[in-house]
This record gives C-alpha cells, structure tokens and sequence, in this order.
C-alpha cells in the first residue's frame, strides 16, 4: 500500500478528506496524492501525521502492512 493510501485510510477514520489536510495545512491541491508513487519528505509527513493525531511510523506501519 502507499503512503498516499494510508493517509487517505487514516483521514476516513478521522473524519477528514485529503482535500481538507491539503487546504488547512497549506499545501498545493494534490500534493499528498502524489505519495502514491513517491515516498514524502520527513517534514510534510509528520506535518500531515501531526494534524491526523498519530505518529508518521504510525502511518508508514499501515503502507508497509498493506503491501
């Protein structure tokens, strides 16, 4: 599984759509679905992490399990 689907099942769980960590987090429409195909920097993904209330590990556990 990717990062970007891990993300997207985390948010589904909290409440939140991608759309919405995008805008209130300031990021481009879109850059977290590009983590489909590339792993994301540290920063933006303990950024993103932070806002969900989990760990970035947390995160990258559910991509790895999802393999």
């Amino acid at each position: 599984m990717s990062v970007y689907t891990a993300v997207k099942e985390v948010a589904y769980r909290k409440g939140k759509s991608i759309y919405r960590i995008e805008q209130d987090l300031g990021l481009s429409n879109g850059y977290i679905s590009k983590w489909n195909k590339s792993m994301p920097g540290a920063d933006k993904l303990k950024e993103v992490a932070d806002y969900l209330g989990v760990t970035s590990a947390y995160i990258l556990n559910i991509a790895k399990k999802g393999e």
